[in-house]
């Protein structure tokens, strides 16, 4: 019987230690937020500066006192959904605080998003739009507003008449295609001497597609001389805009034509300055990339966070683009945060 009864108390003691230790170890872990940061892609300017935000948001909060750890990584090519997935996924195995996470696919991250959260780790959407009400906020551009931006600026330089094309990104990418849709909305609704003669050819994810994508497109638009036959062109995003440059510049063209882009990166720049393009639609990556996290940590906190988050666009144009707050959207200091 003192035998059964050492055992029972052998048994009890285990039982309390091990309820100690967890706790313990919950109250020594619980004001540590590791958050991942889920890019679409690691290679474009763009997403070095969503990183650098993120960065920039890690030191302040640390600042305060908050010891938070940003694990970056994501997809090398903005067309990996699979890849994707499963760094959500291993996020999740992992057990980390919260996610702040930029969808390569509006339908296809819809579950990944749904099992974090499941699973007690909120997220916080960046960029891109999901078909889905999981996530605890959205911080992005507003990029149909971003899209009619770029509409007004080509409808502006081409004194509200002639015909332009437009290259599309991808499927399935929701931030695109609202530029897309809220350029061509624009152009309809208040500019009835505009024809749209393309916008159906998408980019594709990589410059090299973009870039084939480009001649492709302006190959049946050229005449006999060289000239072409359209009067100004429209692209949504960093790749895009480059890789058309590029095609532009190989064919003898570029300055021939009015041209709009969307984001920056030291080419597009320099194509700004030289005249080579007309404009370019800017978002705010660095504080994408900043509010991401601190929306995140707020919520974790038990702060109420806004559903949706506009961070902002602006029109960089060879006039405007040496005042102030138009160069550091258009060349923002990420490097500093990196150490590159």
């Amino acid at each position: 019987m003192k035998k059964v009864i050492a055992a029972i108390v052998l048994v009890a003691l285990a039982v309390v230690f091990a309820f100690v230790g967890c706790k313990q170890k919950k109250e020594e872990g619980a004001d540590i937020y590791r958050i991942a940061v889920i890019p679409k892609g690691t290679t474009h300017i763009f997403w070095k500066s969503i990183h650098a935000g993120a960065l920039k948001a890690q030191e302040e909060l640390k600042a305060a006192g908050l010891n938070v750890e940003i694990i970056w990584k994501g997809p090398l090519k903005e067309d990996d959904r699979e890849s994707q997935i499963r760094v959500v996924e291993d996020f999740i195995t992992r057990g980390v605080t919260g996610i702040v996470l930029a969808p390569l696919d509006d339908v296809a991250l819809r579950m990944p998003v749904k099992d974090a959260v499941s699973n007690g780790i909120p997220v916080v959407i960046i960029d891109s739009d999901l078909k889905s009400d999981d996530y605890t906020s959205f911080v992005a551009t507003d990029n149909y507003v971003g899209g009619r931006k770029g509409g007004e600026r080509l409808a502006e330089i081409l004194g509200g008449k002639g015909k332009v094309i437009m290259l599309r990104y991808q499927e399935g990418s929701a931030s695109t295609m609202n530029r897309e849709q809220g350029f061509l909305d624009v152009l309809k609704e208040k500019y009835p001497d505009i024809e749209v003669v393309s916008a159906n050819q998408y980019g594709g994810a990589t410059t090299e597609s973009a870039y084939q994508a480009s001649e492709n497109l302006l190959a049946p638009l050229r005449t006999a001389d060289g000239k072409l036959t359209i009067d100004g062109i429209f692209c949504p995003n960093e790749s895009t805009a480059f890789a058309m440059l590029r095609a532009l510049e190989d064919s003898d063209l570029a300055s021939k034509v009015k041209y709009v882009g969307f984001d920056s990166s030291d080419r597009l720049v320099q194509g700004l300055r030289n005249g080579q393009i007309n404009g370019l639609v800017l978002q705010d990556p660095i504080n994408m990339g900043y509010l991401g996290v601190k929306t995140v940590v707020a919520h974790l906190q038990g702060q109420k966070v806004e559903k949706r988050i506009d961070t902002g666009s602006a029109v960089a144009t060879p006039e405007n683009m040496d005042d102030p707050k138009m160069k550091n959207l258009l060349e923002p200091d990420f490097k500093k945060w990196l150490n590159e």
